[in-house]
């Protein structure tokens, strides 16, 4: 990445190098590895770690310590450029989880898993920076959508393989862990060499950006990540502690998943552009508030796992409504402010995710469904901040409590 191009020169480059195609390209490469560990991670820790539920919440509140240090991606943009950080921190994400299952003990896989989260974490925090400094507001949404769908196709793809072939080649978790965490390094690596640096029009401020009027967002993206936390660590968990999943079974469940959003992704973002950010986040929060109900009533009442199944399957569809959540902050936030403001928003977002998976943790051992409980409270407070987003948000229009800033007199 010796050459610098203008974002705006960069049409005259060859497709498969524009700004455009590397974002489709790492969104692509990011789940392989990610995506991989997530499918075996709750056998692995219970078949051969031997993890009950408090060693599972502890291992996601380490997980998520990166994510919670996202902000001092500010300190490193001051020696590096964003485009790089994104592509070392995804090398790194593949090279750890390629070695998990060398250390199938606690302190070993805490050690792997935090290096593949300071990969993970800081990876995100500089894509969704990328992401909207260099797509066009009109068509983010969209766009957004798109990437998504790629990205769910890429993880079908490892989820097909894993569930056909797990039983029927004997696969190992280290030959999985390696294969996909060494593919995701190799693209990030062939990324470094083969695109050129791309310049956006406007330079991001290297400081810490905190500002009032942002309140709003910094408040969703708090309440995202601590009912996040309760979905991706207990909600699997679940289906292989009580209802004895297979790996092969729980990557089918996956599967489902992708197929939906490959085909409901590219919609939800045409959704979002109709419909306004707001809108879609009620959807959003309104359908994972019954969902969380439901899943303690899955422990209360005893349902069965076909509809356990159903649920975890509904459950990752409104998640998919939360790009909402970024084309909201790049209507409202100032150019410069993207990349600062990414950061201490992924920051505001793992606040609860460091403390939380470790307490809720140990509250599972005690009563599962007040886990959940608690999660649909998560979702209905995250509903009342939605209510104050505007039809039309933009800078100095952040919420329904601002008035508009008038257009100037000519």
């Amino acid at each position: 990445m010796s050459r610098t191009v203008r974002l705006a020169d960069a049409h005259a480059l060859p497709f498969w190098r524009r700004p455009l195609t590397l974002l489709f390209v790492m969104a692509v490469a990011m789940p392989i590895a990610f995506n991989a560990w997530n499918a075996l991670l709750n056998n692995f820790v219970i078949e051969v770690a031997g993890f009950d539920g408090a060693d599972i919440g502890l291992l996601h509140s380490v997980r998520e310590i990166p994510g919670f240090l996202a902000v001092g991606v500010i300190v490193i943009l001051l020696f590096v450029r964003e485009q790089v950080l994104g592509l070392v921190s995804l090398a790194l994400l593949g090279v750890a989880t390629a070695f998990t299952a060398w250390f199938p003990s606690l302190g070993g896989l805490l050690f792997l898993t935090l290096l593949s989260s300071i990969g993970f974490h800081y990876y995100e925090t500089v894509n969704q920076s990328l992401q909207l400094q260099w797509l066009p507001k009109d068509r983010a949404p969209q766009i957004l959508g798109w990437i998504l769908g790629a990205a769910s196709a890429a993880t079908l793809v490892v989820y097909l393989l894993i569930a056909l072939s797990w039983e029927t080649l004997a696969l190992s978790y280290n030959t999985v862990f390696m294969l996909s965490g060494g593919f995701t390094a190799a693209v990030a690596l062939f990324c470094m060499i083969a695109y050129p640096r791309f310049e956006a029009p406007h330079p991001q401020l290297k400081t810490f950006v905190l500002r009032r009027r942002y309140w709003l967002y910094y408040a969703l993206q708090f309440m995202a990540g601590a009912r996040r936390q309760i979905f991706m660590v207990f909600a699997g968990f679940m289906m292989v502690e009580h209802f004895g999943f297979k790996v092969h079974e729980l990557t089918g469940l996956y599967i489902v998943n992708l197929l939906i959003n490959m085909v409901a992704a590219p919609f939800i973002g045409r959704a979002v552009g109709r419909f306004g950010e707001g809108r879609t986040l009620l959807v959003e929060y309104s359908g994972l508030a019954c969902v969380f109900l439901m899943y303690g009533g899955v422990y209360w009442f005893g349902w069965g796992v076909m509809l356990a199944a159903g649920l975890y399957v509904i459950d990752h569809i409104f998640f998919a409504l939360s790009l909402a959540l970024k084309t909201y902050f790049q209507k409202i936030a100032d150019p410069q402010d993207i990349a600062p403001t990414a950061a201490v928003a992924f920051t505001i977002n793992h606040i609860a995710a460091v403390f939380l998976p470790a307490a809720l943790g140990l509250l599972w051992v005690i009563s599962p469904s007040a886990v959940f409980l608690l999660a649909a409270g998560m979702a209905c407070t995250s509903f009342g901040l939605a209510l104050l987003i505007p039809r039309d948000p933009a800078p100095g229009h952040e919420t329904i409590l601002a008035q508009p800033v008038a257009a100037p007199a000519e």
